[in-house]
């Protein structure tokens, strides 16, 4: 049985979880946030099997969220970095952290994130209102853009 495709789904949140959505593809993706760079590194790192690693990195490149450098004579060897589109989940991938320090915890304290400008504390990832004020789920709602009803 083949897994459902979401691709066409008018929701952005079934659409990027089909890019990124499985966990070693975002575990891959945090680890290029890392620095980690080579094949060898995300295998030896993540402890991941050679087949899966090299389907999700095929996948990520595929989809531009990393991209293979040729960084060898002859293309003996290769290197991943992250995309613009890549880095964007910088944001996704603090935010899963933050929630899962929050709310799974673990025997290891969470990870120190700080600012690498002047040394301080990351503060917790949190949606604003325009003018600053943090919103949760309660204070939202959606906006129905007129077109869509008019099929235009």
């Amino acid at each position: 049985m083949s897994r459902k495709r979401f691709l066409d789904t008018e929701c952005p949140v079934a659409r990027a979880l089909d890019q990124v959505g499985d966990w070693w593809s975002l575990r891959i993706v945090l680890q290029a946030m890392y620095g980690t760079r080579r094949f060898v590194d995300f295998q030896q790192q993540l402890g991941i099997a050679k087949n899966i690693l090299c389907d999700r990195l095929s996948r990520l490149v595929e989809h531009d969220v990393l991209r293979k450098e040729d960084v060898g004579e002859h293309g003996s060897r290769y290197e991943y970095r992250l995309t613009e589109k890549g880095r964007d989940l910088f944001t996704v991938v603090v935010a899963l952290r933050q929630w899962g320090d929050k709310w799974i915890p673990t025997e290891f304290p969470p990870l120190d994130l700080r600012d690498r400008e002047n040394g301080a504390p990351i503060q917790a990832v949190r949606v604003l209102a325009g003018d600053g004020r943090a919103l949760d789920v309660r204070d939202v709602f959606t906006q129905v853009d007129e077109r869509q009803n008019t099929g235009s």
